[in-house]
């Protein structure tokens, strides 16, 4: 003790140690193990954050089989400014039995696939350990809908278990590139043929980083991560926050077009965080002059999550979702093109009235990522990006993700699923819906103050097949005007 005091007392770096000895270092212990006191002994139900107990709690009881109920009432403030909530019907409808699927493809979709109300969202291998992608992907196979590879490549993993699958591809073309970065069709080809690759998508941007690449230390490409990404091993993987392969919205669709003839008929789609609405509109003029569709797109929130990322873009960078999926379902309606693509929405979805909401907004199916971590074991220690994730889930390190169990775990994903599904048909029973494509705006309401409430079609405006090239609203107008197919515009 005797040394380290003398220790604390000449070294530079911690002024606290320097002017109390021993003691000082109580207060980097304390602060090392804060979110675990936030989490456990001083957060409410329903404010904590990015989840509260209230959901963490709801996804463990549905994984683990246990009826996720709760006495007494809510404990939310529902004459709060903000607070949301889904109208019943004083019609109800009996739940279904089965719950419906989205046929997925369009026009030029040669094998087009029945997507599942629920998936699992873009997580790739090397940020998510081993056994979490093998677990994942079993429960997707017991339960019969997607995973998403993310960005990081196509692995055995993702194969093994026969689950089906959404394969990603980032700026970083990792599984399908060459060796200085580029696009590689013929890889691309080879693997997209695999029977289990049901889709393939495009990433354009992450609702929690958009507009940056992400970066794997060269620590963590070990000889696996290498092959998968095809990349050196040992050398850090720079992602651009650009693509190469197209620099105008046009070039966009064509690649589009390209990647879903490559791929031999697949639906093909992409993912994004929504920029500007100008840009957007620029893409769907690009489609109208082309002649070229995606399949599907994937809207991902601001609110969504991320493996790293800076606190500035996490907090201040990108659309929440429900402005870009409504924004882009109505671009996509007054341009006459939504009945050939189908929207997905990621960003915090959770629990069976997240899936409804979000389908109210405009969307067709939904995709969960931190929830279905959850399912695996997470336990929102968020040290994702250091490597020494408590359960197992997002590391690299064999010693702790030997703690997640692949068999008990894939039941659990397989579980939440289920019973999520189900939780959002008993919602839209209730509301006198027996679809989700019977869902409108006026079925979700917003308290703006204590004495006023408006519902999402008074709230916001929501536009007529085709009513962008007939008769543009004033609204719209001006973005409509400006949106050019041949350059993004800042």
């Amino acid at each position: 003790m005797t040394a380290v005091a003398v220790r604390d007392v000449v070294q530079r770096e911690h002024s606290v140690l320097r002017n109390y000895p021993l003691l000082g270092h109580l207060r980097y212990l304390l602060e090392a193990i804060r979110p675990e006191l936030q989490q456990y002994f001083i957060e409410r139900n329903y404010d904590g954050r990015p989840y509260d107990r209230d959901v963490r709690s709801i996804v463990y009881e549905r994984a683990k089989g246990v009826d996720a109920e709760e006495p007494f009432g809510t404990e939310r403030e529902v004459g709060a400014a903000g607070y949301e909530f889904l109208v019943p019907s004083l019609a109800p409808r009996a739940t279904p039995d089965q719950p419906p699927t989205v046929r997925v493809g369009g026009p030029d979709c040669a094998k087009p696939y029945d997507m599942a109300l629920l998936n699992i969202s873009a997580m790739s291998f090397g940020s998510l350990s081993t056994n979490a992608i093998l677990a994942l992907n079993r429960g997707a196979a017991q339960g019969g809908f997607a995973q998403d590879t993310g960005e990081g490549g196509l692995s055995e993993y993702h194969l093994r278990h026969g689950g089906d699958l959404i394969w990603e591809i980032g700026t970083g073309y990792f599984g399908c590139r060459t060796d200085d970065g580029d696009f590689e069709a013929a890889t691309f080809a080879d693997k997209a043929a695999h029977d289990q690759v049901k889709c393939v998508s495009l990433k354009l941007s992450q609702g929690a980083k958009p507009g940056m690449g992400g970066v794997l230390p060269g620590s963590k490409v070990n000889a696996e991560i290498a092959k998968v990404r095809g990349v050196p091993q040992g050398q850090t993987v720079v992602s651009p926050p650009y693509h190469r392969v197209f620099s105008t919205p046009r070039e966009l669709v064509l690649f589009i077009g390209r990647m879903r003839e490559l791929s031999g008929g697949k639906p093909t789609g992409l993912k994004l965080c929504l920029t500007s609405r100008q840009q957007f509109l620029a893409v769907c003029k690009a489609m109208l002059s082309e002649g070229v569709t995606p399949d599907f797109i994937v809207v991902d929130g601001a609110e969504g999550g991320t493996g790293a990322a800076p606190l500035e873009f996490a907090d201040h960078v990108g659309t929440p979702l429900t402005e870009g999926l409504i924004t882009v379902h109505n671009a996509l309606v007054g341009t006459g093109l939504r009945d050939r693509i189908r929207i997905g929405a990621s960003g915090k979805v959770a629990t069976g009235s997240d899936m409804v909401k979000r389908m109210v907004q405009g969307a067709d199916y939904t995709n969960a990522a931190r929830a279905m971590m959850f399912a695996t074991g997470c336990i929102q220690a968020q040290r994702c990006h250091t490597n020494t994730c408590p359960v197992g889930v997002a590391t690299q390190d064999p010693r702790r993700a030997r703690a997640l169990d692949v068999g008990d775990k894939s039941a659990r994903v397989e579980r939440f699923q289920r019973a999520t599904v189900h939780g959002a048909l008993q919602i839209m029973a209730s509301m006198g819906v027996h679809d989700p494509a019977e869902l409108r705006p006026h079925m979700l309401r917003t308290r703006i103050d204590p004495f006023t409430v408006r519902s999402h079609a008074e709230l916001y405006e929501w536009l007529g097949p085709g009513q962008l090239l007939a008769d543009p609203p004033a609204t719209w107008a001006e973005d409509w005007a400006a949106a050019d197919p041949g350059r993004f515009t800042v």
